[in-house]
């Protein structure tokens, strides 16, 4: 079977030599929604300068179509490459990376690990770094999707869903949790202790033992700079190494997490896909729902099995706007059950034919099907 292109997020790709996918197939199940967007501090708008599509139409040959319309490719937004991305180094000091969070938490840890010397864009909340990408506030975004003690961040999911960024990049980052107090400030002097909730449950067994109330907040850093600004005595912040730097605060104990493997995946996204190549590990997420029959998530995931595709992680979550399918079952008559959407990471680049012919014989088990990107997976710690 021929195969030219994949719509990927909306943009046809052909380099990535993939087809037999209606487009249609390949889109957001809902839009975002109209909330504020918030960012900490201030930050200057730049926008990228749209050109008008031109249209040259030759009047010599009426019956060449291809001569009659042609469409300049090169005022298309063009997929980021590994040749672009040579140009622009992950150590380039005039990148832009939104995160959750105030300076000094941990998603800002995950952007420098990734990009060491980028402009960091603190937001209020996740969707906000969507739109903060989206709207040219920031070139790329870091998103958490899942914590080894926590497991699953699963409205981020759902974010990846309602919004057209692409992943791009993958870190995983360990975390040192640490205690922080006032200068002078012994353990021994506390009476409670604030950080975000994920935090304070991974350090349970060491608070515990200390006996202080646990206080949550919305972020790691956050709690460090409340503690700071009020002066607070009597209470500590569970936040990073570089939040106590920066908020002139002292660590009175580090790694006090319950776990000491304890370690966060985050996302890196961004307005366009990277174009994968074969040089490296290469990693790609999908989403998907499925048609209506028994056996059917096992012929789906059957499709990797038979190329030797190995499957990383498997999510599934109620779809939001349509969460209960009717099923006319000739036994019990009509029945109501979940209906879900499926995410898989698989261990493979869409520039192997495995891949590609796995994803068009997909196509034909589900009502959806979506690539949410490919690129290279983070094996450092």
């Amino acid at each position: 079977m021929g195969m030219n292109s994949l719509a990927v997020l909306g943009n046809c790709v052909s380099q990535l030599g993939l087809g037999g996918f209606p487009s249609k197939s390949f889109g957001c199940l809902s839009g975002s929604s109209g909330s504020t967007l918030a960012f900490h501090g201030s930050v200057k708008k730049s926008f990228e300068p749209k050109k008008e599509q031109q249209q040259i139409v030759s009047q010599e040959d009426d019956h060449n179509v291809s001569k009659r319309l042609h469409k300049d490719l090169s005022f298309f937004p063009r997929s980021i490459t590994d040749s672009v991305l040579s140009n622009n180094p992950k150590d380039d000091p005039n990148i832009r990376i939104a995160f959750k969070g105030l300076p000094g938490c941990y998603s800002e840890d995950a952007a420098l690990k990734m990009y060491p010397k980028c402009q960091s864009v603190p937001c209020d909340r996740f969707e906000d770094t969507f739109k903060a990408v989206e709207l040219w506030l920031a070139d790329k975004a870091v998103l958490p999707i899942e914590n080894s003690a926590g497991g699953s961040i699963y409205w981020n999911y759902d974010l990846l869903l309602c919004h057209r960024l692409h992943i791009v990049g993958e870190v995983q980052l360990a975390a040192n949790l640490c205690l922080l107090a006032l200068p002078g400030i012994r353990e021994e002097q506390l009476r409670r202790v604030l950080s975000h909730h994920q935090a304070l449950a991974s350090s349970d067994a060491f608070l515990s033992k200390l006996g202080t109330i646990q206080e949550d907040v919305d972020d790691t850093a956050g709690a460090a700079q409340y503690v700071a600004l009020e002066g607070l005595r009597d209470a500590g912040a569970i936040a990073s190494a570089r939040a106590a730097a920066m908020y002139g605060l002292n660590i009175l104990a580090e790694r006090i997490q319950d776990d000491a493997e304890n370690i966060t995946r985050f996302l890196v996204l961004a307005r366009e896909p990277i174009i994968p190549k074969l040089d490296k590990a290469y990693k790609t997420s999908i989403v998907f729902t499925l048609h209506e029959g028994p056996g059917i998530l096992f012929k789906a995931l059957a499709v990797f099995a038979l190329r030797e595709i190995n499957l990383i992680k498997i999510e599934s979550r109620p779809q939001i706007k349509q969460p209960v399918r009717v099923v006319d079952d000739s036994n019990m008559g009509k029945a109501k059950y979940f209906d879900y959407l499926f995410y898989i990471d698989f261990e493979a680049s869409m520039a192997e034919p495995r891949a590609q012919s796995a994803l068009e014989q997909l196509q034909e088990l589900t009502t959806f099907l979506r690539v949410l990107g490919c690129y290279a997976m983070d094996t450092t710690l």
